[in-house]
């Protein structure tokens, strides 16, 4: 329930933004955005529903509806909106610890969906994930495709700081994703609920 309601919002929210590209578009972006010079919790949670285009909304949704559902169920729904946000914060807060003097603003869910691939990465190790792989479909492991992902999220953050000056850290705030990550990897722990632990067979194939 509460990942489709997510879905929905993000959805809404595009589509009542501003053109792509616009100047009413550039300004909806710094006034919803949370831009790491200004950093405030406010405009934090207001960033987590603020796409820059049809592509980035759609990456992240795709991700959240895939793992969200799974993790949501092992949760409960209020336990899983306050893992959500939290997840945000922190992802905020270390792409802002890595840019501090940025004057970009940050958008998206995708710190959030981090934290969401955090804990599915620790609830269900060994499930299986249905990928399109070159002109194919496969099941990789969803250690080894969501552990590929966290590495490449990393490395490719610590790529920027060499690459540009914090102030000037811009597009993809990977830190974010590696930070949401991590957030999500170690509060599953606090905010799953035992009684929903049990799996039946039928679970470990995320749809």
């Amino acid at each position: 329930m509460v990942t489709i309601t997510f879905l929905i919002i993000n959805v809404l929210v595009f589509l009542l933004m501003p053109p792509v590209g616009s100047a009413p578009f550039e300004a909806f972006i710094r006034t919803w955005g949370v831009t790491p010079l200004d950093f405030n919790v406010t405009a934090v949670l207001t960033s987590m529903f603020v796409h820059a285009g049809f592509g980035h909304l759609f990456s992240n949704l795709l991700f959240l509806w895939i793992f969200g559902d799974n993790v949501e169920d092992r949760m409960g729904h209020g336990r899983y909106v306050v893992f959500y946000v939290l997840c945000g914060l922190a992802a905020a807060l270390l792409q802002t610890l890595f840019a501090a003097g940025s004057q970009v603003p940050m958008v998206g869910a995708s710190g959030a969906i981090a934290g969401v691939l955090g804990a599915y990465l620790v609830l269900f190790p060994h499930s299986r994930v249905l990928t399109f792989v070159f002109i194919t479909f496969i099941e990789v492991p969803a250690v080894l495709l969501l552990g590929l992902w966290f590495a490449t999220q990393l490395l490719s953050g610590l790529g920027t700081l060499a690459a540009v000056r914090p102030q000037d850290m811009g597009g993809i705030a990977f830190f974010a994703h590696a930070g949401g990550f991590i957030a999500g990897a170690a509060l599953v722990l606090l905010f799953r609920r035992p009684e929903r632990m049990r799996a039946e067979w039928w679970d470990h194939v995320a749809r």
